[in-house]
């Protein structure tokens, strides 16, 4: 694989950053909020032209990028779709982020796509299949991604390892990162009735390149318990807050994302939630490091 250098210019600073929505474009570019950074959907540049590569070329001229993938499928039985893989390429190549993401899930069946990210038993053989796939990324990017831990609604009888050892498994084959989204750790955590404490406590943090936050929507399932869905639709929870704060307490300041994906705000509260955010990563160290991708 191909080690991508990144220029000063190109890095992700450990600061917080806000996944990039066309609602907010004017506000971006007429205010140049001090903000670290910004987080692009790569499947919503992969047209030629139009309003918002327009509007992307303004603010890459005063933010480093972040793009994160949704689309790739990674954890499918079937192989990538190689139209889709050069559709990634480009876009990264014209816009030169500082990471790479993608989600550890599948959504491709046959010929066909499905609206959702799906969960992966963790088994031997779905290890050296999701490492394939990243290792196929990685070489036709000529870079290293983050792969992104899921969030869960069940467990596979299938598994034959945990979450946590399938991910450190991915990593020794693949030398990809991981991308560490605490909101859905709680998620699952309170989904599967496993400490999300716990979990983050074992998570292999010296491969974490960056950090998700979201919203999740609280609901029950058909027997009352409790269920979370990571909706992405409302500010970050009170719990995810003070996971985030121990964790960054731990580990020191990592580049963290913002997702506000669904009910979309006015840009002074999303910007607010990254300033919330912003707070805590300045209060653990100084702050100015660099994101841990290759």
């Amino acid at each position: 694989m191909t080690t991508h250098r990144l220029s000063q210019k190109d890095a992700i600073p450990a600061r917080a950053g806000v996944g990039l929505k066309a609602c907010h474009y004017d506000d971006i570019i007429e205010g140049k909020p001090d903000l670290g950074w910004f987080e692009i959907h790569a499947e919503n540049y992969m047209g030629d032209g139009g309003k918002p590569h327009h509007a992307l070329r303004q603010i890459r001229e005063h933010y480093p990028l972040s793009c994160h993938g949704v689309g790739l499928s990674i954890g499918s039985a079937q192989g990538l779709d190689p139209d889709h893989l050069d559709r990634l390429k480009k876009v990264v190549e014209r816009y030169e982020p500082g990471l790479v993401s993608e989600h550890l899930a599948w959504s491709t069946h046959d010929t066909g796509f499905l609206n959702d990210l799906l969960p992966v038993p963790y088994t031997h053989e779905t290890l050296d299949r999701v490492a394939q796939h990243i290792d196929q990324v990685q070489t036709h990017l000529g870079r290293q991604i983050l792969l992104e831990n899921p969030s869960t609604y069940v467990a596979f009888a299938e598994s034959e390892m945990s979450e946590i050892a399938f991910l450190e498994g991915v990593v020794a084959k693949s030398g990809c990162g991981l991308l560490l989204d605490v909101n859905n750790v709680f998620v699952s955590a309170t989904n599967q009735g496993y400490s999300p404490e716990d979990y983050l406590a074992r998570f292999p943090v010296d491969h974490v390149g960056e950090i998700h936050l979201g919203g999740h929507a609280p609901d029950l399932d058909d027997e009352d318990r409790p269920l979370l869905i990571d909706a992405h639709d409302r500010a970050v929870a009170g719990q995810v807050w003070q996971l985030y704060e121990d964790l960054i307490a731990r580990i020191g300041p990592r580049p963290t994302l913002v997702e506000w994906d669904n009910d979309v705000p006015v840009w002074p509260d999303l910007f607010a939630e990254a300033r919330r955010a912003e707070a805590i990563l300045g209060s653990k160290a100084g702050g100015g490091a660099k994101s841990r991708a290759a």
